[in-house]
């Protein structure tokens, strides 16, 4: 314990280091404000209904996501998800359209012009969703008697200009966060928002295992182990890697090429779980679907079903199709971000080459069959920490709540945001040459 502090220590006295994170937690400190302020014209005391018909499925997501924000008409409620968005369809459009492919290969000027043309799509986003979101207010059982000066253009029209410049002020924290802060600004502010809801809904298991009766501290701290354990498997996920060796030919004095025999080998690593949490965030976004067509054919018995087992995001229907998209969207991302043909001319080019495999051609069919073999098992831990919520329901009898926190997007996301933070701040001290975070001892000296 003494190491673990004295590495704290020793972060405090890189002065650079220690004005970053002074930054970063000030800025997220003034998001996590901004989140607590209802918008102008509503009575924050008559939304009751909304932050309990919020509570699970994809608004349940979303409201976590903004740290409460959605579920307090907070001029934060649309939180950072727009620019989440923005930056999905932006990607996928690098696919398929000449123009972004040129900006992609245009280096950092490519990258500040395809920014800018994230940050407008983000506005054109928030300008469709904010008057959604205020319309949809009464489906939440919010009643007209919040709405102080009532639905009219007076109210709509100053509530969607607060919505979008909470989003796009929002979207300036992450990219201040990520410039002159530690870490990377967009993830760390959803993190803390997924973070600002974990004491209450571990406060509120709490009081439900000694209020009732369910099994009291013991199964608690059952629970809690479990909790560690997930997050360990989680952890291991993000950071497994199938290293595959790679030689490299030595220049020689006269300008020839030779086999480096005695040269270290290098290794490509390619991620068990390349995509993240992309595929369960596009697996989420379609599965209000289903519920949303059984209740326009709620007239027929298939229509009924449907709005029964699709309501319910802990039911078995719901997380088998669950399960099933997330397997399918995590080869379709693994394959449009892992560019196998450009990693084998890239390495063709710097004159290395995998051993017993011809450069070019063959090494990019190389790299796509492992990427395929090692994408199967990462998609299907994928799913199961996916639909791991619903397990601990039904098996263990948690709140839906607090289980949310024992997979999903939320934990994979927190796990994520984590080690990149760590892996920052690590290399901070390494410079310094002071032990990482990652492995204590005492300070090192300089040769």
């Amino acid at each position: 314990m003494k190491k673990f502090f004295d590495t704290i220590s020793n972060i405090w006295k890189i002065e650079e280091l220690r004005n970053r994170i002074i930054i970063t937690l000030t800025l997220l400190l003034v998001y996590r404000f901004g989140a607590q302020i209802a918008l102008p014209g509503i009575d924050s005391q008559e939304l009751g209904n909304l932050q309990s018909g919020t509570e699970q499925g994809i608004f349940g997501l979303l409201n976590a996501f903004t740290g409460g924000a959605f579920a307090k008409a907070s001029v934060f409620a649309l939180g950072i998800m727009p620019y989440i968005s923005a930056s999905i369809v932006v990607q996928l459009m690098g696919i398929a359209i000449p123009y972004l492919q040129k900006l992609q290969k245009e280096g950092e000027s490519g990258r500040k012009t395809i920014n800018q043309i994230t940050r407008w799509l983000t506005i054109a986003i928030c300008i469709v969703q904010a008057p959604a979101y205020l319309l949809g207010l009464g489906a939440f059982g919010v009643p007209d008697s919040a709405f102080v000066l009532g639905k009219g253009l007076d109210f709509m029209i100053p509530a969607v200009i607060i919505l979008v410049t909470g989003t796009v002020f929002a979207m300036w924290l992450g990219e201040k966060i990520t410039d002159k802060g530690i870490g990377n600004g967009i993830s760390l502010l959803i993190m803390i928002g997924i973070i600002a809801t974990m004491p209450q809904a571990f406060m509120q298991e709490v009081a439900s295992r000694t209020g009732e009766n369910t099994g009291g501290p013991m199964l608690i701290l059952v629970e809690v182990i479990l909790w560690f354990l997930v997050i360990l498997a989680s952890v291991l996920i993000v950071l497994a890697t199938r290293q595959i060796p790679v030689q490299y030919a030595r220049r020689t004095a006269s300008g020839g090429y030779e086999k480096n025999i005695t040269g270290s080998r290098q290794y490509i690593p390619l991620k068990l779980n390349a995509s993240g949490v992309m595929p369960i965030i596009f697996a989420q976004a379609l599965m209000f679907l289903p519920g949303m067509i059984g209740k326009y054919f709620n007239t027929s018995a298939i229509g009924s079903w449907f709005e029964v087992n699709f309501q319910d995001p802990f039911g078995l229907a719901y997380n088998l199709l669950f399960a099933f998209l997330i397997i399918i969207f995590t080869y379709f991302y693994t394959a449009i971000t892992v560019p196998t043909n450009k990693m084998a001319d890239d390495l063709k080019r710097s004159g290395g080459f995998v051993p017993g495999t011809r450069p070019g051609k063959e090494t990019a069919d190389f790299l796509d069959k492992i990427m395929s073999l090692i994408t199967l098992p990462g998609s299907i831990f994928l799913a199961l920490l996916a639909v791991l919520p619903a397990i601990v329901v039904q098996l263990l009898g948690i709140q839906g709540n607090w289980a949310m926190f024992y997979g999903g997007t939320s934990l994979l996301i927190m796990v994520g945001v984590a080690i990149d933070t760590v892996q920052q701040v690590n290399s901070y001290l390494l410079n310094r040459h002071y032990d990482g975070l990652m492995k204590s001892g005492k300070n090192r000296k300089v040769a």
